[in-house]
């Protein structure tokens, strides 16, 4: 059974789960009923952070147009353009034995894409999880359900798969941002047009 986690908590991934080397983040979502002539696309992103919470180089930001960093450890499934049915929208496979040793942590982030021009953010969404599965057998080990704390927020980040020695531990972050995708890249040092 799932351990489901509050704001801030962490937990044991690989201490807990002995021979956990590859998961699945699967991030979902729902949409309320909005009536602004526009459709919705939120959009799971990735960065793999250096022991300065900065990305190495543009192959560390992994998203729809760049599905996988340098080494294939960290690989994005494809893009949801619609959120709809149960279930992950979009899912993020990890091969932790192979993550490049200079990668401290992974933050996982949804974001609205094109937010500001259709005047869309966070308190139109519901119903928002990450969740951690062990690839091998399907488990479900970890839940975050990010609740309703959203109102402005253009970009969450839900949480963050970090190093502890040689363990994994994973980090409930439920992190809002106002200046969506560009606001969290600029952060995490990517350049930004």
């Amino acid at each position: 059974m799932a351990i489901s986690l509050q704001k801030g908590q962490k937990i044991d991934l690989t201490k807990t789960n002995p021979g956990l080397t590859k998961v699945i983040v699967g991030l979902g979502w729902d949409t309320n009923k909005y009536d602004g002539g526009h459709g919705f696309d939120l959009d799971a992103s990735v960065f793999c952070l250096n022991a300065s919470s900065k990305v190495g180089s543009d192959k560390d930001f992994i998203f729809y147009n760049n599905t996988q960093n340098s080494n294939g450890s960290v690989l994005h499934t494809g893009d949801n353009r619609t959120g709809e049915g149960d279930g992950d929208d979009e899912q993020v496979k990890v091969d932790l034995s192979a993550v490049p040793a200079e990668t401290d942590k992974i933050a996982f982030a949804i974001t609205i894409h094109d937010a500001d021009s259709r005047s869309q953010n966070f308190g139109q969404v519901s119903n928002a999880f990450v969740r951690i599965v062990n690839e091998a057998t399907n488990e479900e080990l970890v839940r975050y359900d990010l609740g309703e704390d959203f109102s402005v927020e253009t970009a969450v980040v839900v949480g963050e798969l970090y190093r502890n020695g040689s363990e994994w531990k994973f980090n409930a972050i439920g992190s809002g941002f106002k200046d969506g995708l560009g606001g969290l890249a600029r952060d995490y040092g990517l350049s930004v047009s």
